[in-house]
């Protein structure tokens, strides 16, 4: 059974950082793409990032090009998702996941971005 557990979420300032974690188990961590998606009131999940097995290839949604960074520890089955420069409209529920439109995701955590 696929469980998936982010952590590292909370409230930070617009221009600030936070460190998403997301361990799994249950499945072939290390021969599997992994994601983070996120979501909003009123919104849809949204795709946010991609991680090749490896780690070796990426992918951002545009908005986060530049400012987020996903990578992953394989020995650890740790995903993690570095968000600097945070800005209000990044202000979600983030769920790392096994597919890229979040059908089996974990329980999420919650990011604020707020001043």
């Amino acid at each position: 059974q696929v469980q998936l557990v982010e952590s590292g979420g909370g409230l930070v300032q617009p221009g600030g950082s936070l460190t998403l974690s997301c361990v799994a188990s249950g499945f072939t961590f290390g021969t599997s793409w992994v994601y983070w998606v996120r979501q909003t009131p009123g919104k849809g999940i949204e795709w946010v990032s991609s991680i090749a097995p490896r780690g070796d290839y990426t992918s951002y949604r545009d908005s986060v090009k530049g400012r987020f960074s996903t990578s992953r520890d394989n020995a650890k089955n740790t995903l993690i998702l570095q968000m600097n420069s945070l800005k209000a409209e990044d202000t979600a529920v983030y769920y790392c996941a096994t597919d890229r439109v979040g059908r089996t995701r974990g329980g999420g955590t919650q990011v604020t971005v707020s001043s």
